[in-house]
């Protein structure tokens, strides 16, 4: 049940993103389309004993307006624990920007992974995986964020929720998370 419940917010997301997106373009002016483009995303970092975790996320989106944006962006993710786990992460999203103020941005991104991870043997019976080393699991991961921030210039700050979270595939530690946006 939970997992219609997600795809229907999932539908429902991108058919009030289209909307936004087709009204936007009905606004626009005579302005050139380079213009409009603004360029950023995000890149992060966190080393500690034993532990690594490298993302590196360009991204891009088109100013519709004062009021909308809709962009696209890459990622990459690097993750390594010792004696526990690894993972290779990669992928792409599609992010609406929608702006009442110009303060406060919301946003939707709906942000498809593909996960590598590799658990070492002490953390699994060694027998779920016939006696070998490691345990793998390869999937794609469907996150849909729903955010809001408050917006400075070119930076958001601010928090988001992945309505589709799900504990089991040990992709991201819970559904809530803080964000930092930069586009230029």
């Amino acid at each position: 049940m939970k997992r219609y419940i997600n795809i229907l917010l999932a539908k429902t997301t991108m058919a009030i993103l289209s909307c936004l997106l087709f009204t936007a373009v009905n606004a626009q002016d005579d302005r050139d389309f380079w213009s409009r483009v603004r360029f950023g995303g995000g890149f992060g970092l966190g080393i500690g004993s034993g532990y690594t975790d490298i993302t590196i996320a360009p991204g891009a989106i088109y100013q519709f307006n004062d009021y909308v944006a809709l962009g696209v962006g890459v990622e990459g993710t690097y993750i390594n624990q010792d004696n526990f786990y690894k993972a290779w992460l990669y992928g792409g999203s599609v992010v609406g920007l929608f702006n009442p103020i110009e303060e406060i941005q919301l946003s939707a991104e709906l942000e498809q992974l593909r996960v590598n991870q590799e658990f070492d043997r002490d953390y699994f019976d060694p027998l779920v995986d016939g006696g070998g080393t490691s345990r793998h699991r390869d999937f794609w991961n469907t996150a849909l964020f729903l955010g809001a921030g408050y917006r400075m210039d070119y930076v958001t700050i601010g928090v988001r929720y992945n309505v589709l979270y799900d504990e089991d595939d040990m992709v991201y530690s819970n559904s809530w998370m803080p964000f930092v946006r930069v586009y230029f």
